[in-house]
């Protein structure tokens, strides 16, 4: 365990202790991509491109290895874009599987507002566009990059979505937060799923509601994985998760729908979810998992 050092700081009368040893995080915004380092380590790009159909976090980088815990698409499954949003069956549209012109989530000003130090926060506001169609969602994101460790990368991924009209999404496997493993994470080459109570794999955790998941695996001598938290603010918290041993993980209430029906929501309806994603070394004891959920829930 890194020993921390503390300098104070004086700020309107008000003493900080500020780690010495805190990450140095900063951002930059190239073309269609912002770039977010850790100690001058590359981590992670939020990436927003006009040809791709929603925006994704990919790589995301270990502490570790320095090679991403997620995938980029496959053959099998290309519509799994690393870490992401989107959604299946919203009006009619398809805000998820690959066709453009079935539905896209269009970023329209991505920004850095805060970089340097040891936070990156970037804001985004996206548009919900269908050819032919009225756009049923306009969503609001704040994204938050921190380094609470050597050992752990954080993102706090914030989203607001209003309904620009009354919007009908149907029973469906494809919604909100999502992820795709590295395929040498995954359970299917050896890797351990779990979630809050301790279950495991596919078997035990496909369509059981828990707070949140864990996925990790072995990298030579080393272990990294990437967890993912639902704050229990969030509608549907907690929602029960969509998982597949193969690599992908998802809390997902629109294949469990409430009482069994459509989910409708009413033109100027806002809806609020948050995560927080936590890319880690060793397995989820090592990285103490629980008790930073713990302190996640207490976060208002």
């Amino acid at each position: 365990m890194k020993k921390l050092l503390f300098y104070t700081l004086l700020t309107a009368g008000v003493m900080i202790f500020v780690p010495l040893s805190a990450a140095k995080i900063s951002a930059a915004k190239v073309g269609s991509k912002i770039n977010v380092t850790i100690d001058n380590k590359y981590f992670t790009s939020y990436i927003f491109s006009e040809d791709e159909k929603y925006p994704f976090f990919y790589p995301v980088n270990g502490p570790v290895s320095g090679g991403s815990v997620t995938s980029m698409r496959n053959g099998e499954y290309p519509h799994h874009s690393s870490l992401f949003f989107g959604c299946d069956l919203v009006n009619g549209g398809n805000f998820w599987q690959e066709g453009l012109e079935r539905g896209r989530i269009i970023s329209v000003n991505a920004e850095i507002v805060k970089q340097g130090g040891d936070t990156v926060i970037i804001t985004d506001e996206c548009i919900w566009s269908r050819p032919g169609a009225i756009s049923p969602v306009r969503d609001t994101r704040t994204i938050i990059i921190t380094s609470p460790s050597a050992t752990v990368s954080q993102i706090d991924f914030e989203l607001k979505m209003e309904m620009l009209t009354d919007v009908t999404i149907l029973k469906t496997n494809h919604s909100l937060f999502s992820a795709r493993m590295a395929a040498d994470l995954s359970v299917l080459n050896g890797g351990t799923m779990i979630n809050a109570e301790g279950l495991k794999s596919e078997k035990e955790t496909f369509g059981i509601s828990s707070p949140w998941m864990d996925y990790y695996g072995k990298r030579g001598n080393s272990t990294e994985g990437m967890a993912i938290m639902q704050h229990p603010s969030n509608r549907w918290y907690p929602s029960p998760w969509f998982t597949r041993d193969y690599g992908f993980f998802s809390p997902t209430p629109m294949y469990w729908p409430e009482n069994g029906t459509d989910i409708f929501m009413k033109k100027g309806t806002v809806l609020d979810l948050r995560y927080r994603v936590l890319v880690h070394a060793g397995d989820y004891k090592q990285a103490e998992i629980a008790k930073a959920f713990e302190k996640y829930k207490q976060e208002k």
